[in-house]
This record gives structure tokens, C-alpha cells and sequence, in this order.
């Protein structure tokens, strides 16, 4: 075995030392400096050196002489009149330099080092009943700026992030586009949410709830699942059950989801709410306004209350002892929720009121003993016969096979669905759901579907509404969204050119474009990633909430209905809500708000949409207005 020189080996062991670390060299550099010191003070002893006038000079003042001057420079120039005392000390203080000078490096180094580390955002969160974020995409905004209003009457909301991202550019960003967060603190840390010992960082340990993100790519289904489990069954989990929320994009993943997080998670199929979401807003307009009211926590939202007062009454007498709350349903002592309940439902003990209200704290039985409800106003008349519907799909993406899988469930039939697209790949979905469908006739065509001409001899008067949906699958978001918006731009001017009537549903994928989209005086939009924000934000309040808005989401339950105020009271005449909500319960309906339809185009008015109105409070509906409703049919 070759010799190694002791210089070389010198070298390796110094380079070893370096690389432990700031403090480790500081302990180092302090240990030769103590050396040195005594060293020096032994030397100036043996060689009788001392200041002048001090004969009793001895090895303590020694070293306390060689240490003050290694540490001082300053402290050489005090002995004047003693050459040989005063080059020793010389000496001695340019080797003082030397530990000083990089001691200060030292110093400065491992406090930029420890800067460093925070910027990179691997510190452990050390708080409690957190919000935690893990993944990072274009929803994150939303559910952000949701949670710090949902978070206004809390003295320390918290939100924790963790991302496979860069620490500060997650903070600029959330910054630039969320804005204040008021007193909602938000807190970044960069990992891998698959990781378990990233995780561990953003403790997942003491959360109040869990959202976890798709990373919008092909395989988010798989990431989602990936970190279920690493949550779930990391050996370090807490014993109380995780409240976590996630979205899925393919139903077939949704049983694995279900099946690694059980109970503890509620997973929301992004494509196919949407695509619910869809058809039942083309159907009825201003429907979205009302779904955005309900999943936001800016107006009224949905609460859940224990109300003991209550128990022993039936729900059509729950829904008239609340002034400023419209309920909804109730959920029993075993969890499961009942939205619009059989009228006669009677309301047990550890039940809770299913309501429509400002604020958790606003739920409360505040109905007047006696209230007016002016029979003399309230009609009964037949719902209006369906009639075959025309529907045009303009556009493809994966949501175009949900949509048109629902619209069979809902339309009359006799009913057609005609899909023109600009690319051909969507005629072999279209020939599928052919043998399929019941209710509906579906037909495919080929078209420039941003060409104002080709738009223009499409007979699109024939239609009673428009489905515009944008080329996710073909272009990158911006390009999907410009395409949709020329399209939607056109066909707007076609009803102010011709008074066309046909109801337009277009489906933006970023939730800025939606304001561009605004000129054009549509009432309604739908933004997918803005809807799944929302919901996501909501359920991570409330996991129950999910079972509610399943229930209105799905045909075979209770839906939101935006029916004729003619079918429930005389109009053109003051009435209160009361009226209403007594009205539609002999139908077997709750009413939860009305329509305005003069102020239909106004979006400061929400599009004229007035959703849980103060019953008391005197009103005039017209011959177009409407009743919200949560119904059956």
C-alpha cells in the first residue's frame, strides 16, 4: 500500500473538518486560539518579558496579557515604553487578527447559511388545527383567498403549504395574486408531498383538515393516491382520524382512493361535477350564480347546526322558524344528510339543521312568533309541459362524454344533441354514445367552430341553448381559453344582431379569462378549476358538505330548480317570503331565493339572483321572474 504524505493527509482531515459545518469550526478556530494563548503566555514567561512597572508579573496575568491582545488590537498600543514587550504583543495581535478576521467570516457565513436554509423552506411547522396544502396548481389561489375569508372570525387562521416548489417563489406568487391574507397566516415549505419525510415537515400530525392538489398532468390521479398513503399510513399518524380532501380526474381511480383512505377522505371527481354542474346551468339560467353563492364563503353559505329547540317538530316546521336562514335538509344523529326531507320529517335529538346563512353563528331559530302569510297570494297550477329540447356542444374535451351522459338523464325525449368540433378524434366517443343514450338523438360534424361565417349558417335559433366547451385536450389553457372566448364573442353578437334566445353555458379554464369573458353580458360561466376550488374549500371546512352538494349535483336526488314565480304566487303584487316558502312546501319544495330577471345582466345586482332573502321582508316578483327551489323535479 503506497506511503500517503502527511500533507496530503493534513489536507484531508482539514477538509473534513470544513465540511462539518459553521459551528464546528468555530469550536475549532476557538480551541486554537485557547492554544495559542497559552502557548504564547508560557513563551513570554520563559523568556521574562513583562510591562513595565510590574514586577509581580506571573503566568495568570500572562495569559490574561496574550489573550486581551489576540482578541483587541487595539490593546498593543498601550505599552510604549517597552520595545521588545511591545514587538512580542505585536506579534501577538497580528495572529489575533487572523482569528478575528475569520471568526467574523465565520459568523457571517453560518448566518447566511441559516438564511439560506429558511429560504429553502425544510424547517418543521410547528403549529396546530392548520389548513395543509400539499401539491401546488392554479386552484391553490382560489382555495387560499376562500379560506382566509372563511377564517375572518378566527383570531389565528393558519395555512401551510407544501410543494415541490421553490419556498419563495410560492410566497411572490401567492402575494401577487391572492393579495392580503388578513389574519390568515400562510406558511411555505418546499418538499415532495409523496415523500413521507417531507411530509413530516408540514406536519400533518396536528391539521385541522388536509387538501391535496393535482399537479395538472396525465398521472396527478396516481400522485394523489400516492400521497393518501403516505398520510395514511405513516408509522408516525396520529391515532384521530384525518380530514382530508383531493380531487380525481378518472373515475376508475376514484375506488382506489376510497379504498387507501376510507372514511378519512372525501374525493371529489372533478370531471364529472363539472360536467353535472354543466347541464343543469344550461338548462336554467343564472343556476351557476346560485351554485357560486353556495360554494363561496363571500355571501351566504351552507352551515350545520344542533338546534335542541327544534326536536319533536317536523321539517316544514323547521323551514319557518328561521327569519334570516333558508334551510335545506337536515342531517340525522348518524351522519347521514336529507336534502328537502319528506315535509312530515321529524326532527330528532343529535340531529342538526341543514341551513342557508351568513355566517356559522347566524343559525338560529329567529322567526317571529307570528308571521303574515298572505294566502290570498299563494296559486297552484300545473308545471309546464316539457317539450323536445335542441342542444348544440360546441367544442371537445373529456367532460363532452359526461355532459352528454347527463343530458339524457334530464331532457324530454324526443330531444337532440348536435356536437361540432374542429377535431375529428371526438367522432368515435360520438358513435359509442350513439347505442347508449335514450332520451336523445346525438349527431357529429366537423367545424371551424372560431369561423363567424361557418357559426353564422349553423340555424343556431334553432337551439335552445348552447353547451361551449374549450380544447383542453388539443391546446395549453391560454390558446383553449382564447378559442372559447372567440367563439363565445360571436355567438353573443348573434343574439344582440338577430334577438336570438338560446342560452349560452361556457366553461373557462382560467379564472382570469373570465373577466374578459364578461363584456360579452353573459350571466353564466362556468370556471372549472374556480367550481373545484370552491367545493374543495368548502368540504375542507365541512366533510358533510360533500354529501349535500352530491345530493344536488345528482338527477336522481334533490336538485336546485329556477322555476316560474307564476307557478307559486300571484305577481305584480307585494308578498313576503314567507308566502313563497309556504307556497312551494305544498308542493313538497323548498324555496331558498328568487330571480330578478330585469336584473339578469347586472353584475353588481349577482345577475339578479337573490339567494336566502330575509322572509319578512316585503318584495314584487313580475311576470318573468322566478323561484329558487330545491325540488325533485
Amino acid at each position: 500500500m503506497r506511503k500517503v504524505p502527511f500533507s496530503v493527509k493534513f489536507k484531508y482531515k482539514f477538509d473534513s473538518f470544513v465540511s462539518r459545518g459553521t459551528v464546528p469550526m468555530i469550536s475549532g478556530l476557538g480551541i486554537f486560539t485557547l492554544v495559542v494563548v497559552v502557548l504564547f503566555a508560557g513563551v513570554l514567561m520563559l523568556i521574562g518579558l513583562h510591562p513595565d512597572h510590574d514586577e509581580g508579573f506571573g503566568i495568570w496575568q500572562s495569559f490574561w496579557v496574550n489573550m486581551i491582545h489576540m482578541l483587541d488590537p487595539g490593546t498593543v498600543g498601550q505599552h510604549e515604553d517597552n520595545w521588545p514587550f511591545m514587538i512580542f504583543m505585536m506579534f501577538v495581535t497580528i495572529i489575533g487578527l487572523v482569528v478575528v478576521s475569520t471568526l467574523i467570516g465565520l459568523v457571517s457565513s453560518g448566518i447566511l447559511d441559516k438564511i439560506e436554509t429558511l429560504r429553502k423552506g425544510r424547517s418543521f411547522v410547528i403549529e396546530k388545527d392548520h389548513l395543509l396544502i400539499l401539491g401546488w396548481s392554479s386552484k391553490i389561489f382560489t382555495i387560499i383567498s376562500e379560506i382566509c375569508i372563511a377564517n375572518e372570525n378566527q383570531k389565528n387562521g393558519k395555512i401551510v403549504i407544501l410543494a415541490d416548489k421553490d419556498k419563495v417563489e410560492m410566497e411572490d406568487e401567492i402575494r401577487d395574486k391572492v393579495g392580503s391574507t388578513g389574519n390568515t397566516s400562510v406558511i411555505c415549505r418546499t418538499g415532495n408531498p409523496i415523500d413521507v419525510h417531507d411530509l413530516h415537515i408540514a406536519n400533518p400530525f396536528d391539521t385541522k383538515s388536509i387538501i391535496i392538489l393535482d399537479k395538472d398532468n396525465e398521472n396527478s390521479d396516481s400522485q394523489i393516491i400516492k400521497t393518501i398513503v403516505a398520510i395514511v399510513t405513516n408509522p408516525y399518524r396520529r391515532n384521530a382520524p384525518y380530514h382530508i380532501t383531493a380531487e380525481m380526474e378518472d373515475k376508475r381511480n376514484f375506488d382506489v382512493g376510497k379504498m387507501v383512505g376510507k372514511d378519512e377522505v372525501e374525493l371529489i371527481l372533478s370531471d364529472e361535477i363539472i360536467s353535472r354542474i354543466m347541464v343543469q346551468t344550461s338548462r336554467q339560467s343564472g343556476l351557476s350564480v346560485v351554485y357560486i353563492e353556495l360554494m363561496d364563503f363571500g355571501g351566504d353559505e351552507i352551515y350545520f347546526m344542533p338546534e335542541p329547540s327544534l326536536e319533536g317538530k317536523t321539517f316544514r316546521e323547521v323551514l319557518f322558524a328561521y327569519e334570516d336562514s333558508a334551510i335545506m335538509g337536515i342531517q340525522s344523529a348518524d351522519d347521514t344528510v336529507q336534502v328537502n326531507p319528506p315535509m312530515d320529517t321529524i326532527f330528532k335529538p343529535g340531529d342538526r339543521v341543514i341551513g342557508i346563512t351568513e355566517d356559522d353563528d347566524t343559525l338560529i331559530p329567529n322567526a317571529p312568533e307570528k308571521f303574515d302569510i298572505l294566502e290570498g297570494n299563494i296559486v297552484y297550477t300545473e308545471p309546464e309541459s316539457q317539450h323536445s329540447e335542441g342542444i348544440l356542444i360546441v367544442g371537445w374535451n373529456n367532460r363532452a362524454q359526461y355532459i352528454i351522459k347527463e343530458l339524457d338523464y334530464y331532457v324530454p325525449a324526443g330531444s337532440s344533441v348536435k356536437v361540432v368540433s374542429k377535431f375529428e378524434d371526438a367522432h368515435k366517443v360520438i358513435k359509442k354514445l350513439q347505442k347508449k343514450v335514450v332520451n336523445i338523438t346525438l349527431d357529429f360534424e366537423v367545424m371551424d367552430t372560431t369561423d363567424r361565417d361557418t357559426l353564422n349558417d349553423m340555424h343556431l335559433d334553432s337551439y335552445d341553448y348552447i353547451i361551449l366547451l374549450c380544447y383542453q385536450n388539443y391546446y395549453p389553457i391560454q390558446e383553449a381559453d382564447a378559442q372559447t372566448l372567440i367563439t363565445l364573442l360571436h355567438l353573443r353578437n348573434f343574439t344582440e344582431l338577430y334577438g336570438a334566445k338560446y342560452k349560452i353555458v361556457s366553461e373557462m379554464l382560467d379564472i382570469r379569462n373570465r373577466q374578459l369573458a364578461d363584456i360579452t353580458s353573459a350571466d353564466d360561466f362556468i370556471v372549472s378549476d374556480k367550481l373545484v376550488s370552491l367545493l374543495m374549500s368548502q368540504v375542507s371546512e365541512n366533510k358533510f358538505l360533500m354529501r349535500v352538494f352530491e345530493d344536488l349535483f345528482d338527477a336522481e336526488g334533490s336538485e336546485i330548480y329556477i322555476k316560474s314565480a307564476r307557478e307559486y304566487v300571484r305577481v305584480g303584487i307585494p308578498l313576503n317570503f314567507y308566502t313563497v316558502l309556504e307556497s312551494a312546501a305544498r308542493k313538497n319544495e323548498v324555496a331558498i331565493g328568487y330571480r330578478i330577471i330585469e336584473e339578469a345582466k347586472i353584475a353588481d345586482k349577482g345577475y339578479g339572483v337573490y339567494v336566502n332573502p330575509k322572509k319578512s321582508e316585503t318584495f314584487v316578483l313580475g311576470e318573468e321572474d322566478m323561484i329558487i327551489v330545491l325540488s325533485e323535479d
